[in-house]
């Protein structure tokens, strides 16, 4: 195993010709929290989403490695079987497909092996409860018809099921009221307690960030990351915005 689960040098992306990530270094070890924090239009949404291979966005230098293996020109299936997974800010819907349906498959995906259906809904089942979710939304198509909430609830459900070793959350607590960000943060704080896993969360709010040990905060402004510190950076720019890192 390497010495850092996620490691990034000098990571730059492009959309249409316009330079979003403007050469980005960043190293999360196993198990550690970071927060990517930032103005609108800074890049955070971009970088999580390059470092997941979204093929939207082309990256046009330095290199991503991830529990010690080059994953810079990796598909988004094949990093996600490595155990990445990445909560959208706008989650999408997919008709034709159940959320139950959706989360087995991916399961069986990413470990190789065939789930037994009463195991598997047994853990679903516990899950949502954990959730607050109504378990008829297990058999409906994945995020269709869904509030804003239940599709945030959706994701840390996927999370949860899934396990992966580093989940970037991006901004998960984004349009949520604040019983709905309490359930989420459980279920975040869920996470890292049973599966011990790395997590690397984009956020402009930091409500999300109560019930969790902030091992690691970075500034990103204009597609770089211009400061890093602990997590009484966190507390700063609560009080005081970004003015200083413009």
């Amino acid at each position: 195993m390497s010495e850092h689960l996620l490691e990034v040098r000098g990571l730059k992306a492009e959309v249409e010709d316009t330079e979003i990530l403007r050469g980005i270094d960043l190293t999360v070890d196993a198990g550690t929290t970071h927060v990517i924090m930032g103005p609108n239009g800074a890049g955070k949404s971009t970088f999580g989403s390059t470092i997941m291979g979204d093929p939207r966005y082309q990256k046009t230098g330095g290199t991503i490695l991830f529990d010690g293996e080059d994953i810079t020109e990796e598909s988004t299936d094949k990093i996600a079987k490595k155990g990445m997974f990445l909560s959208f800010q706008n989650p999408i819907e997919v008709p034709g497909i159940t959320l139950s349906n959706f989360i087995r498959t991916s399961l069986e995906q990413r470990t190789g092996q065939h789930i037994r259906v009463w195991d598997f809904k047994k853990e679903l089942d516990k899950t949502m409860e954990l959730l607050q979710m109504d378990p008829s939304y297990a058999e409906r198509d994945l995020n269709v018809g869904f509030s804003g909430g239940e599709k945030k609830k959706a994701e840390i459900l996927q999370l949860l099921m899934l396990k992966p070793s580093l989940a970037i959350l991006d901004e998960t607590d984004s349009g949520l009221d604040v019983d709905a960000v309490r359930t989420v943060s459980e279920g975040v704080e869920a996470y890292k307690k049973t599966v011990g896993g790395a997590l690397l969360i984009i956020t402009h709010s930091t409500r999300i960030l109560e019930s969790l040990k902030v091992d690691e905060t970075h500034i990103l402004v204009d597609g770089k990351i211009v400061e890093n510190g602990d997590a009484s950076l966190v507390d700063e720019i609560n009080a005081n915005g970004f003015e200083r890192f413009m």
